[in-house]
């Protein structure tokens, strides 16, 4: 799925009227740490996803998930454009391509933090930004390695509503069929954005067999990697709009992040289930960034 975004703007002197509208732009997806507490509840041809056949998620049901802010210089607006997971007090993961251009300011990026409808309350402001080195800009979410992590200025505190997620053992797999949950704001269907308040959706989908997902892609000239993870399908899952967001299970009890939204088919067919970085691909590569708990 490519360059195409569903995003809400606010410009920063207006009250937010959670007006959806479209903006085009060219924009080339458990580490168990000792400190990480449990959690209980672009390219040609692809376009970038959001939720569909979901409802609303309550408040606090998902404390983990956020909303990515990118303040674009030119029109002087804040738009919330992807999503992501608080993975540690101080961490947000989300996909790669929703950080735009070569040299991305981290001053540009504000996340939002426990709540289920945009707002400018409860942003963070973003210290760092580090895409994962194997992320093409040229290949976009076909290249795979579509991960990035944004270090937080100041570390979260925990409550009812914000806490962070556990990433899965590298040891733990997640079998065809197995009912996972994906979160977003975005598209509800191809070309019909969120109606306001906008109020995060939630959708419980299938993983995939690798095969399986494989083939079909295959139909459409894409090739699934092996640090890419499918799931959705019977029309559930995700569409245009909010990508980076977090593909959760049950391990063992516990809630894990074992994907992030990357792409899927261009018209999000029902049949088509949608593709997620594989997070324990990335295992290592999270724990050389996240190296102590504060």
């Amino acid at each position: 799925m490519g360059g195409r975004h569903s995003i809400l703007k606010l410009r920063e002197s207006q009250a937010p009227d959670y007006s959806e509208i479209q903006f085009q732009m060219l924009w080339l997806l458990v580490l168990t740490l000792p400190c990480l507490g449990g959690s209980v509840p672009v390219t040609s041809g692809t376009e970038l996803m959001g939720i569909i056949g979901g409802h609303d998620a309550a408040i606090g049901a998902w404390p983990w998930q956020v909303g990515l802010w990118f303040f674009h210089p030119t029109t002087s607006e804040w738009i919330l454009f992807c999503g992501g997971s608080l993975i540690h007090p101080q961490w947000v993961l989300t996909a790669a391509h929703c950080i735009p251009g070569r040299n991305p300011q981290a001053r540009h990026f504000k996340v939002q933090l426990g709540r289920v409808r945009p707002s400018h309350q409860g942003r963070r402001q973003v210290a760092r930004i580090i895409r994962h080195p194997k992320y093409s800009l040229e290949k976009g979410v076909l290249g795979g390695a579509d991960l990035a992590l944004l270090k937080l200025k100041a570390p979260v505190r925990p409550s009812n509503r914000v806490r962070w997620i556990r990433l899965p053992p590298a040891s733990s797999s997640f079998p065809p069929g197995t009912r996972c949950w994906v979160t977003g704001w975005g598209h509800i269907a191809p070309g019909v954005p969120l109606a306001p308040p906008q109020n995060l959706q939630e959708v419980e989908v299938p993983i995939v067999a690798d095969e399986i997902c494989h083939w079909q892609y295959l139909t459409e000239g894409k090739v699934i990697k092996k640090n890419m993870l499918c799931a959705g399908g019977e029309g559930r899952g995700t569409c245009h709009g909010d990508s980076g967001g977090p593909l959760v299970c049950k391990w063992r009890g516990t809630w894990v992040q074992v994907g992030v939204v990357s792409w899927g088919h261009e018209f999000c067919f029902a049949n088509f289930p949608g593709v997620y970085a594989r997070v324990t691909s990335f295992l290592p590569w999270i724990r050389r960034h996240i190296r102590s708990c504060p």
